[in-house]
């Protein structure tokens, strides 16, 4: 439901997304320059948006509250601790404080942690709000380098991202039909839209692309972030570029052990692995997180539109 108090959240939320998309220099130039204390508390004010949502809607707590305005203290603290630790950019290794960031935020988002503390449509907040965390502190106080998280898209990142979609697609199809994972709807939207009058036939042919960005910028740029552009560039520094490849990827497969089941989806693990392959290429020919945002976001759209 649409609130003053939630357009003002999301606008708080969205801020850093987008500044660190669209502005990553004076974004972290502007945060290094204040007092370090500053910079370690200024993420608590990520718990501003919970309080603006969770209040008029009934479900503030405080428990909640706290988590919100501590974690990012605490991973704050973690990552400068990290960059102090490992301060040779060029060949950053990944500290143990730099992995145990990652599992926290991974797991939060994979496992639904805190995904009760908000109402039920509005749960997108606290990934976006994770996602804030993750950028402020690997852009800011601990630059990881080569991450390649800058959303102003080139022309090479399009041809890229789309490269990887055509080699895996067929793959994808091939298998995902003979697993039954896959089910074909048909030539929409030309069945979707039977029955519609022109203005509507129209409406519904626009929602493709709406569709295809909302995917893009809160599905797939933050699981490509997340999985490529901090955790694969990780693990390439200590296992080499093919091992992190395939073990990023079996993390990006079995990240979705929980999605359309109660248990485990095989099925949609082994896809998944398949595709996280596909997006690390996407993503290390030019070390841009775009460029695999593109093959993630266009794969999920064929499968939502054509073959859920």
């Amino acid at each position: 439901m649409f609130t003053p108090a939630n357009a003002l959240a999301a606008l708080l939320t969205l801020a850093p997304f987008l500044a660190a998309a669209f502005f990553p220099t004076p974004f972290a130039a502007r945060v290094r320059a204040l007092p370090r204390a500053a910079r370690l508390l200024c993420p608590s004010l990520l718990a501003i948006p919970y309080l603006l949502v969770a209040g008029p809607a009934g479900i503030f707590r405080w428990n909640w509250f706290t988590l919100y305005a501590l974690l990012p203290v605490a991973i704050a603290l973690l990552l400068s601790r990290a960059a102090h630790s490992d301060p040779d950019l060029p060949n950053q290794r990944g500290r143990w404080q730099d992995f145990l960031v990652l599992a926290i935020l991974g797991l939060a988002v994979d496992l639904r942690w805190f995904q009760s503390a908000w109402p039920a449509h509005l749960a997108i907040f606290n990934k976006v709000l994770l996602l804030d965390l993750g950028l402020y502190g690997f852009l800011a106080l601990r630059p990881l380098t080569g991450v390649g998280f800058d959303l102003r898209l080139r022309p090479r990142d399009l041809s890229t991202g789309l490269r990887e979609l055509a080699l895996y697609f067929p793959i994808a199809l091939a298998l995902g039909l003979s697993l039954a994972f896959l089910h074909f709807h048909g030539l929409w939207p030309v069945s979707a839209l039977a029955g519609l009058d022109h203005w509507g036939i129209w409406s519904s042919i626009a929602a493709i692309p709406i569709a295809w960005l909302f995917t893009f910028f809160f599905i797939a740029v933050p699981e490509e972030l997340f999985f490529r552009g901090w955790l694969q560039n990780l693990l390439e520094r200590r296992l080499g570029r093919r091992p992190a490849l395939i073990v990023t990827a079996i993390l990006f497969g079995l990240s979705h052990f929980n999605k359309r089941v109660a248990l485990f989806n095989w099925r949609y693990v082994l896809l998944a692995s398949i595709a996280g392959i596909f997006y690390g290429r996407a993503w290390r020919r030019d070390r841009r997180v775009a460029a695999a945002a593109v093959t993630h976001a266009t794969v999920d759209a064929i499968w939502s539109l054509w073959l859920r």
